[in-house]
């Protein structure tokens, strides 16, 4: 076992960069723990475990105090004390030997976990310096296998996940395909993965951006605010610091070209792009588009927007599953009330009618039913009967005599009074 030890040792101080000495300083602590675990030792309070740097060979050792009485756990006698050492006294401290019969098996199975153990720890603290400045940037890697929902990402030297939270619903994934992914942060800690991933964080699409459009990554478009919901549409507001620069049109590119680059790498989810604006209502007015708001009624206290829409653009208003208002919410953060504005009714020609019907049978008094014949014959106002030839409503059918000593009653009042 120690020859073999020795050469793995070896081995790993030469492929993996790792000093020998270091591995066997772990070992040995490792032994010694294990050796106490299992009580495989004498319990002093003093123990080491050593391992020969030449043969490999591995012994225990306790330091006692030389005593005349009976020992304690932490004690030897004077008579047992000088066959080793002739020279030793009362009260001189020694180095005892206490390796027990069965030291080889448990040494050799703990030494083999330590190994295995350190290699880990050594690895992930590798990937750490190697992956430390690039955690909020995009990396790619290629897919080794789904497990529970996980994505497992093989960067050769390291591995790394994307769990079902920060996965992109619908997405599919097949083993051998190369993703890209946000690096959220190095876990050295943990058993797995050290390599936490996220498709489905809005730092994802910002950095999509940064890298396909030359004007945010020089600083002289800026992103504001995104708001997503991932897999099926993202609103990412964006102004220019310099005048001559449109930041939506850098956005999309010439012929859309820059943003149907990240529709593609986000699986054909919608991104709109608006523009950032100071001034808060116009600011809403573009994060509600396509909708086309009437009016706006602010409370600033509660950060409360009610926005009035007709019926035509209340379907785009709120969106499918009211996503557009949601989103448009997260980039604002102020709530927004949609109310639909109902447009006034015109008065159709049966309402029309009867509103005529009820006005000249008060005029006239009489029943709305001589009202009604009055009306359909074309005399809606009190004017027109005044104006009606001679005999024209003695000839009408339905019309009582009554009635017709009414409107004569109140045609020849208006004529005295004109």
């Amino acid at each position: 076992m120690n020859n073999e030890l020795l050469a793995t040792l070896e081995y790993i101080e030469q492929e993996r960069g790792i000093s020998k000495e270091q591995l066997m300083d772990a070992v040995e602590k490792a032994i010694l723990t294990a050796a106490r675990k299992t009580r495989a030792i004498v319990p002093a309070k003093e123990l080491a475990v050593q391992m020969d740097r030449k043969t490999g060979a591995i012994r225990a050792w306790a330091k006692l105090q030389v005593v005349e009485g009976t020992p304690t756990e932490d004690q030897i006698t004077l008579i047992e004390a000088k066959k080793r050492y002739p020279e030793a006294k009362l009260g001189d401290i020694v180095d005892w030997e206490v390796t027990p019969r069965n030291f080889g098996r448990i040494a050799a199975q703990t030494a083999r976990q330590t190994i295995l153990q350190y290699l880990r720890k050594a690895e992930k603290e590798i990937v750490q310096d190697e992956f430390k400045d690039q955690v909020g940037e995009i990396v790619n890697g290629n897919v080794r296998r789904v497990e529970a929902g996980n994505i497992i990402v093989d960067f050769q030297k390291a591995e790394g996940i994307i769990g079902v939270k920060d996965r992109v619903p619908g997405e599919q994934y097949h083993p051998g395909e190369l993703i890209n992914a946000l690096l959220v942060r190095v876990d050295i800690e943990t058993a797995g993965p050290s390599l936490i991933l996220s498709r489905s964080s809005v730092n994802f699409v910002r950095k999509l951006f940064e890298r396909e459009v030359s004007e945010i990554h020089d600083g002289v478009v800026e992103i504001v605010g995104i708001a997503r919901e991932a897999g099926v549409r993202t609103k990412i507001s964006v102004r220019s610091t310099d005048p001559r620069v449109d930041p939506v049109g850098a956005c999309v590119g010439l012929r859309g070209l820059r943003v149907r680059n990240i529709t593609d790498e986000l699986s054909n989810e919608r991104v709109d792009i608006i523009r950032y604006d100071e001034d808060l209502h116009t600011y809403l007015a573009n994060a509600m588009q396509p909708a086309k708001i009437l009016r706006v009624e602010e409370d600033r206290v509660r950060k409360l927007f009610t926005v009035h829409v007709d019926e035509e653009n209340s379907r785009l208003a709120f969106g499918k599953k009211a996503q557009n208002v949601r989103l448009a919410q997260k980039l604002l953060q102020w709530t927004i009330n949609i109310v639909i504005d109902q447009p006034e009714k015109e008065e159709d020609f049966e309402e029309k009618k009867a509103r005529a019907v009820t006005s000249l049978a008060e005029s006239l008094a009489v029943s709305e039913a001589q009202a009604l014949i009055l009306v359909d014959h074309g005399y809606l106002t009190v004017d027109g009967l005044r104006n009606a030839a001679a005999g024209e409503l003695e000839s009408l059918e339905g019309i009582e005599q009554s009635t017709l000593e009414s409107i004569s009653r109140v045609v020849n009042q208006g004529s005295t009074e004109a």
